[in-house]
């Protein structure tokens, strides 16, 4: 019985973990506010000659400055119940 419920504590985790959301959604819900063009400075969705370049940076740096905070950009994107792989997902799909 023991050993049950040691396998159900470490694999219980596994199964309860947060699923990726859909990046066009968590865009519309928060991201749009800022990146379909109302500020100037955050690159629109799509605008090849706006992402090369942050792109260039890496993943794990887009992800942290959305993470932390960068310049214009408030900690988190203001999305609070994204994970890094949802701004992972946003990036790429804001990046295509």
């Amino acid at each position: 019985m023991t050993k049950w419920l040691l396998v159900a504590g470490v694999l219980m985790p596994l199964y309860s973990a947060q699923a990726t959301q859909d990046p066009e959604a968590v865009y519309n819900r928060v991201c749009g506010a800022c990146h379909s063009g109302q500020l100037p400075m955050a690159p629109r969705k799509g605008d090849q000659a706006a992402w090369t370049p942050r792109l260039a940076k890496g993943m794990e740096t887009l992800v942290q400055h959305v993470t932390q905070g960068f310049k214009a950009m408030p900690p988190r994107g203001l999305c609070m119940d994204c994970s890094a792989e949802d701004y992972q997902a946003i990036i790429h799909w804001m990046s295509e």
